[in-house]
């Protein structure tokens, strides 16, 4: 039987200009348990395939991993923005592409034992070529690589991101279903 916790009591310990951290004590199947949270706001993940059926990826130094990290184009969500309009934005900025069309694939919790961040990943599509717009702190390689290669990457555990695994294993199964055949030029 799965019991739902109720929050007894609430107070924030820490908040940041990108966390918030709180403190519950919640009721458990035993009595009263301490749960420690974090808040974060939602973020876009997008993956921008061309009609070549490569995805538009990045490389980017990483300070909570202390690594240069290769995925895919994200970030966080803006007070009063969709989470679609946010993939465009967040393209644009990073990639320099716009894209012309955009589905979302799905959302997803990526760490549900303690943060409520939410993350939605878009196939977008019909991408044209343009400038960067990155933050004055941000230093981002971008790169092209073949949905194929990418999925050996997921599998042989060079892509260790999971919202780009995730991103990756959706558009290889649209493509292997024939869904995106249409748009990909006979890959």
């Amino acid at each position: 039987m799965v019991f739902e916790e109720k929050t007894i009591n609430s107070e924030y310990v820490f908040k940041g200009k990108l966390i918030k951290v709180k403190r519950d004590i919640v009721t458990t199947v035993n009595g009263e348990s301490v749960r420690e949270l974090v808040e974060h706001r939602d973020g876009a993940v997008i993956m921008a395939l061309k009609p070549d059926g490569k995805l538009i990826m990045e490389r980017q130094f990483r300070k909570p991993v202390e690594t240069v990290v290769f995925e895919a184009p994200a970030g966080k969500i803006d007070e009063g923005e969709t989470p679609e309009e946010a993939a465009l934005r967040e393209l644009k900025e990073e990639t320099g592409y716009t894209a012309g069309a955009i589905r979302l694939l799905t959302s997803m919790w990526p760490s549900v034992g303690f943060l409520d961040e939410k993350l939605y990943i878009y196939l977008c599509t019909n991408l044209e070529a343009g400038e960067t717009e990155l933050d004055e702190n941000e230093a981002i390689d971008i790169e092209e690589h073949h949905v194929d290669d990418l999925f050996d990457m997921v599998l042989s555990g060079k892509i260790t991101d999971a919202k780009t695994q995730i991103g990756i294993l959706m558009v290889k199964a649209l493509i292997d279903k024939g869904e995106l055949a249409e748009y990909l030029q006979g890959i």
